[in-house]
């Protein structure tokens, strides 16, 4: 098994619903069972968030979104699936009797992992008869958003399942951390609890309230953690000397009476209160759909931000997001493109979503240059000049660019675009683009532009390949009896 063909999830809570829109939106089906009257609303809830956080994530062209389906029990839900997925509450008896219930009616090959947050594997694998294929998968909220999944197997679980459960959290965009060893709220969690307990002691105290103290992780150390961690951290703290001029200097720290650890606050009535009441100061003016997505947002953002670090490379969450971009580009099933027809090639269809929209609820101009860009590089992917041709040190360098704005794209409206090629020589393509609004085909805007084949290497522009040549040419020839585009050739504000 090399990818999930179709997923179950039982429990279809905050992180249920939430493990299905990953598989989803991966296009995989998926079949759900919640025994909850409203189990059919809130998972749609979370899907519509999902969708659209993935559309301001990635322009990479996701697959068909997986089918939905609501089962009426746990054995229907499991049947047939590749990788099911328990969410139910945590308490070990209830999650010990529904493993055991997927267990019987599963697949024999059929990986099931666990969403617990701290139950021990071995503990929840007891009465399965197949245990070998069981292991705690932990992610964090939202799932089809943050990548990590930690991955922990109880003393029944084969190192073949977790070396396959890896492989697969990798197809759905997402890092499969192995913890080594089964302990008790594993390894994020345990990091999440010390930080909790200081912090519910720090309101106990009137220190600080909740919304100075969630602005003193945000606005410092939250930050650094987004993009490289703790150790990554306070090496870069130790300066040149690394990481044990850190310890050295700050290890001592570690005696002082600081922290109160040991010393576990009395979430007591009058304590409740007040984090409730600071809470509801500090967030209540919204609802939790929309905390969700400002949420998503933000996470969106410094994801996107991290995937153009470390000189285009990625880094941290954004490398993973570019990695996994990668192959939904590899894999993106292509809309028919015959390229030998005299009409303009329809290379890519999108939608605005709303982190495009101005305040006037339209596509900002900067996002016009993107789909053109998109759509040059459809193109270029059409000829051959994919990511390993770009990996080996040539690709086409857009020169030149003219373009019209001739209509407005607003907030969830369909587009499309097309290309007509209007000549070719051994180093240039030079191409007329345009975006239509699906519903309509208006024409939204045009753009003429001059691409470069260059050998990145050398730094210069060189003749490409015969192989790439060949393609584009046939296009360009199929083209030539098209008639030229009206706006072919002008310069701004010229009319004719």
């Amino acid at each position: 098994m090399t990818k999930i063909n179709k997923a179950a999830c039982v429990g279809g809570g905050v992180i249920g619903g939430a493990w299905a829109a990953r598989f989803l939106l991966a296009g995989i089906d998926v079949s759900m069972y919640d025994p909850h009257p409203e189990a059919t609303r809130i998972v749609g809830e979370v899907l519509a968030n999902a969708e659209r956080a993935y559309g301001m994530l990635t322009m990479a062209p996701l697959p068909p979104r997986g089918t939905l389906s609501f089962a009426k029990s746990i054995e229907e839900a499991v049947q047939d699936a590749d990788w099911i997925q328990e969410s139910v509450p945590e308490r070990l008896e209830l999650k010990r009797g529904v493993l055991t219930q997927i267990d019987a009616a599963a697949s024999p090959s059929a990986l099931i992992g666990s969403s617990t947050s701290g139950l021990m594997p071995t503990d929840l694998q007891r009465d399965m008869k197949h245990p070998e294929r069981f292991f705690v998968a932990h992610p964090y909220n939202p799932v089809y958003l943050l990548p990590l999944v930690e991955l922990v197997g109880g003393q029944k679980t084969s190192k073949e399942t977790i070396t396959k459960a890896k492989e697969l959290a990798a197809t759905i965009g997402m890092e499969g951390v192995v913890i080594a060893k089964e302990i008790e709220a594993f390894v994020g969690d345990r990091l999440l609890e010390a930080l909790w307990r200081e912090a519910l002691w720090l309101i106990q105290d009137d220190i600080c309230d909740t919304e100075t103290l969630d602005n003193v992780i945000r606005y410092s150390f939250g930050m650094r953690w987004a993009q490289m961690g703790l150790f990554e951290t306070y090496r870069i703290a130790g300066g040149e000397a690394g990481m044990r001029h850190f310890l050295a200097q700050f290890g001592p720290c570690l005696q002082w009476p600081w922290t109160k650890f040991t010393d576990v606050v009395d979430l007591d009535d009058a304590l409740v209160d007040k984090i409730g009441s600071q809470s509801d100061a500090q967030s209540g003016a919204y609802g939790i759909r929309e905390l969700e997505r400002i949420r998503d947002e933000n996470l969106v953002g410094i994801m996107q931000a991290l995937k153009g670090g470390n000189g285009g490379k990625g880094w941290g969450a954004g490398k993973l997001l570019a990695d996994f971009e990668s192959r939904l580009w590899a894999n993106a099933g292509k809309l028919p493109v015959d390229t030998g027809a005299a009409k303009p090639l329809r290379l890519l269809d999108v939608k605005v979503n709303p982190s495009w929209a101005d305040y006037n609820g339209h596509m900002t101009e900067f996002r016009y240059l993107q789909v053109f860009g998109d759509t040059s590089d459809a193109l270029l992917r059409l000829i051959g000049v994919d990511d390993a041709y770009v990996k080996d040190g040539h690709s086409y360098y857009t020169v030149e660019t003219h373009i019209r704005h001739l209509g407005e794209a607003k907030v969830n409206e369909a587009l499309y675009s097309t290309c007509q090629v209007l000549s070719v020589d051994e180093k240039r393509i030079h191409v007329f683009h345009t975006i239509h609004r699906a519903a309509d085909d208006e024409t939204i805007a045009t753009a003429e532009q001059m691409l470069l084949h260059v050998d990145a290497k050398a730094g210069k522009a060189a003749p490409a390949p015969e192989s790439v040549l060949s393609k584009v040419k046939a296009i360009a020839e199929a083209h030539a009896t098209l008639p030229k585009p009206e706006a072919a050739g002008r310069h701004v504000g010229q009319k004719k």
